[in-house]
């Protein structure tokens, strides 16, 4: 099965990929992720591909309310 659905999402700073998967690791263990391998630091969303629309509810649910920004110096 391939990852045919997306869900982008707000995200700022450096460390997206580390922070997302630290994220996703304790809110939704049990969702596969596809990630980019690497996203630019001046980027400012971050796409997240998943295997099924019932796996993207979940996360658009989970994160709904969620700062994954991170706040410059």
């Amino acid at each position: 099965m391939s990852f045919r659905y997306s869900h982008t999402l707000p995200i700022s700073g450096a460390n997206k990929l580390p922070r997302f998967k630290q994220w996703a690791a304790e809110n939704i263990p049990g969702i596969a992720l596809s990630l980019p391998p690497q996203v630019p630091v001046k980027s400012t969303a971050l796409t997240v591909r998943l295997k099924s629309v019932e796996d993207r509810a979940m996360l658009v649910a989970k994160l709904e309310g969620v700062d994954l920004d991170r706040k410059t110096r």
